[in-house]
């Protein structure tokens, strides 16, 4: 195929995927789910005919995406909101990782008739729920949910791939060897993790200082800038036995929660590349799988589906959230919330590479697990938030302010700021603060109530400010100068 015929294949491509998604928002169903399903009609058993078993590439691909999808998913997380359920989502992001691992394991071990080895391998490909899957589909409910959910839920995702990364490198190698000694393992483990997270720390404190210092002539590059950083956060990481997934979460919630210079250009770039990735992640995976071979596997992939969704992922929510006050149909829906995505199946290439025996069937089965959890769980959600009455029927202006920007003749711009401990605003009155006249505040956001200002209410440290205005300009110096 020459270079034209490839642009041509992959513009096309990506059309079709934007054009899916439009249709998949109107149709309720989750955009992920076709991203795979125009990536599987474009393969070589579809109607375009495009052969693809690079597995190699493919988990290049796969590695590239779920950095942006991290970086863009921490970009997004306020240090206020995750604060307060902290302990809470990184219990499941550890603890939750490993009972679901156990449990998949002994399931494949006895119903599925396989080696302890290869069942536990399995396991922990489909250990952690998937960032891209969680943040797409809880942006586009549009639902507020009660009691922190959403932080614990996001939080989780965001930094349980490690976890999974981790378990699945290790018991891959375990297959290949025919044993695996735990002491190492161990320390292994908590090398990556302490390697990780100072990494991150590390190098969110550096990319904070390069970005607010570097006077750059053009302001398109700063989210260049911020790019190339968040590739050296994983490659640093990685290069000194830390986990890179880990340390590029970390930097990017590290500069969300910072006073940092072209932040709203910077997100705004970050959230369409993130889209960008997660389209291209999920076409090439789409591309990778023979349709054919997941009709062979559809009953192992049922079974281990609903299994689970029903009972592994359930049991590590309960037990991991056993010391919490949450209730239990908040537990409950965290358990339903457990959404299985492309983090799975680029972890499935690795056993694909590393020439793994049973590396096929794994790779299909993970497969065929994902389009289950996304089409029923991805599908479900806002419906079992409201039977489960967990929805906060407190709809804020914003929600509705941010309905009418969507709208293609909308001149309404609307954004939100953080209020770090360090900031000059805190205990100021908002009549005390300068505004441009076509800009307001309609929400604070503190401590995960929702309050609505008048001209004598004060900020606090950790409030969210909901921003309202008509030119796109103004809301953009604001935010600047605010946050």
């Amino acid at each position: 195929m020459d270079t034209v015929h490839i642009i041509f294949s992959g513009a096309l491509l990506l059309l079709l995927s934007v054009l899916a998604g439009k249709t998949s928002f109107r149709l309720g169903l989750p955009t992920l789910i076709l991203f795979l399903l125009v990536g599987m009609l474009a393969g070589s058993e579809g109607f375009g005919g495009i052969y693809f078993d690079d597995s190699q590439l493919a988990q290049f691909i796969g590695i590239i995406a779920l950095n942006i999808i991290l970086f863009s998913g921490g970009l997004d997380t306020r240090w206020g909101a995750v604060r307060l359920v902290l302990g809470k989502g990184l219990t499941l992001a550890t603890l939750g990782v490993f009972i679901t691992a156990a449990a998949v394991g002994i399931f494949a071990h006895y119903f599925f008739d396989w080696s302890w080895l290869d069942a536990f391998l399995l396991g922990a490909i489909v250990s952690s729920t998937d960032a891209a899957a969680v943040f797409s589909i809880l942006g586009s409910t549009n639902i507020h949910l009660k009691h922190g959910i959403r932080p614990i839920l996001e939080l989780e995702s965001g930094s349980n791939d490690p976890m999974a990364y981790f378990l699945t490198s290790l018991l891959a190698g375990a297959v290949l060897k025919g044993d695996m000694n735990l002491a190492p393992a161990l320390l292994q483990l908590i090398l990556q993790l302490v390697v990780g997270v100072s990494i991150g720390y590390l190098m969110g404190r550096l990319s904070k200082w390069l970005i607010n210092n570097i006077r750059l002539d053009f302001k398109g590059l700063y989210p260049v800038l911020a790019l190339s950083l968040s590739f050296l956060a994983y490659a640093s990481s990685e290069l000194l036995s830390g986990n890179g997934f880990l340390a590029v979460y970390v930097s990017a919630v590290f500069l969300a929660n910072s006073q940092l210079t072209q932040k709203l250009s910077i997100r705004q770039f970050f959230d369409g590349f993130a889209w960008l990735m997660q389209i291209i992640l999920f076409l090439s995976l789409g591309l990778l799988v023979f349709p054919s071979q997941l009709l062979a596997v559809w009953p192992m992939g049922l079974a281990l589906a609903f299994f689970l969704m029903f009972i592994a992922r359930p049991i590590s929510v309960f037990i991991g959230l056993s010391w919490t006050k949450l209730d239990f149909k908040s537990k409950l829906f965290i358990s339903w919330v457990g959404l299985r995505g492309a983090a799975p199946i680029v972890f499935a290439t690795i056993p694909m590479v590393m020439g793994i025996q049973s590396s096929n069937l794994i790779f299909n089965l993970v497969f065929f697990l994902t389009l289950v959890s996304i089409a029923l769980q991805g599908m479900s959600i806002p419906f079992f938030a409201r039977l489960l009455g967990l929805v906060d029927l407190k709809v804020s202006a914003l929600t509705q302010a941010r309905s009418l920007a969507l709208e293609e003749e909308s001149k309404v711009e609307t954004a939100e700021v953080y209020i770090s401990a360090e900031s000059p605003l805190i205990d100021q009155k908002l009549a005390d603060i300068h505004f441009p006249a076509d800009c307001m505040v309609v929400l604070i956001i503190r401590k995960q109530q929702y309050l609505v200002p008048t001209a004598h209410t004060k900020i606090e440290a950790g409030d969210t400010l909901q921003l309202l205005a008509s030119k796109a300009e103004d809301l953009a110096s604001l935010q600047m100068e605010l946050g």
